[in-house]
């Protein structure tokens, strides 16, 4: 009762962990078949799209807006955009695979990939819109794709079901998977490339000096010796009370990159689910703005304490559970401790 009692008092004081009813925003789920995407409209503005482009190899939510109307994904590769990095084509926006299911590397496939090295890739298929409800404060987006060999052997049925929740300066993104074996049996070998990831915009990078190469105004790859961290101010915190890039390998339920674009205060908060496969999840998360959680990498991010190879047999089916907080504030640490509470009973 005295956890309850605190949560309610948490909650009348803050709106990040109410949704009062004057609160909710209006969120519109659109599809757009011939632009091969599905719109998240809040109160009139693009917060995400559900894009499946043929140049991405998987489907993912591109771009991604925070309440007050700035991005916070990586434009790079879908537009040039100035001052972006070029690296890792296939980190776009939020989306969720792998680095060995069954020997095919599906994370780093993109169409970077060179034809002649196409036969150690795999691809996730778009199939189809299952279901879709828009609503006040709430709204749901159902998709089926199919994860695909280079033959173009189905692998795997994945039915993904996306809840958007909005209020006045808070976007949450509850993404459960369930992914289907299709054949005799699906292997997950332990690989540090994965699992759920966000590659995010500069502003929300951390500060380094390390060389590099950046888009410039032209859309051209420059080599840049010496950053510029003028408007570079994102940092890590882990439910642990881990800092900075020292998060990289470690284990906890949440972790939150806090920043500031154009002067909104941003937090930008994954929280694992504890019904998932080796829940507390390790954390891939890099300075230069890979922020993943992979719940099934745990050799190379653990130094080889840890190991964890999953399989699925025929008709068996695995289910990984997300929640994506995007909040225009830096969320207070018994803030995001009652988000993923919250979640934990979902």
């Amino acid at each position: 009762m005295k956890y309850i009692a605190l949560v309610i008092i948490m909650a009348m004081s803050s709106n990040f962990l109410l949704f009062g009813q004057k609160d909710k925003e209006p969120i519109k789920i659109e599809v757009k078949d011939s632009e091969k995407k599905i719109d998240v409209i809040v109160d009139g503005e693009l917060f995400t799209s559900y894009i499946y482009p043929d140049n991405v190899m998987k489907p993912v939510l591109w771009p991604v807006i925070s309440p007050d109307g700035n991005m916070l994904t990586r434009s790079y590769p879908m537009i040039n955009k100035a001052g972006d990095r070029t690296d890792h084509p296939h980190h776009v926006g939020i989306w969720l695979n792998y680095g060995d299911v069954n020997g095919l590397d599906f994370w780093n496939n993109s169409d970077a990939i060179p034809a002649a090295k196409k036969d150690g890739f795999g691809s996730i298929f778009h199939q189809s819109v299952e279901k879709t409800k828009s609503g006040k404060g709430k709204a749901l987006l159902v998709t089926k794709s199919l994860w695909k060999a280079p033959d173009n052997t189905s692998m795997l049925e994945e039915k993904t079901s996306f809840t958007f929740k909005a209020g006045k300066d808070i976007r949450i993104i509850d993404r459960t998977t369930e992914l289907t074996a299709l054949i005799d049996e699906v292997k997950f070998t332990d690989n540090k490339e994965g699992m759920f990831a966000i590659r995010v915009a500069r502003e929300l990078e951390l500060p380094t000096e390390k060389p590099t190469t950046l888009m410039d105004s032209h859309g051209v790859e420059t080599k840049v010796d010496k950053m510029d961290n003028t408007y570079v101010k994102g940092d890590y915190k882990s439910a642990k009370g881990i800092t900075g890039g020292d998060v990289w390998g470690t284990r906890a339920r949440w972790m939150e990159l806090a920043s500031e674009v154009k002067g909104e205060k941003v937090s930008l908060i994954i929280i694992d689910h504890p019904k998932n496969p080796g829940y507390p999840t390790y954390w891939h998360a890099r300075d230069y703005g890979l922020f993943a959680a992979n719940t099934l990498g745990q050799k190379a991010l653990s130094g080889g304490k840890d190991e964890l190879n999953y399989s699925l047999k025929k008709g068996e089916t695995a289910t990984f559970k997300y929640r994506v907080v995007v909040a225009s504030a830096h969320l207070s640490e018994d803030e995001i401790n009652a988000l993923a509470d919250e979640y934990a009973k979902k």
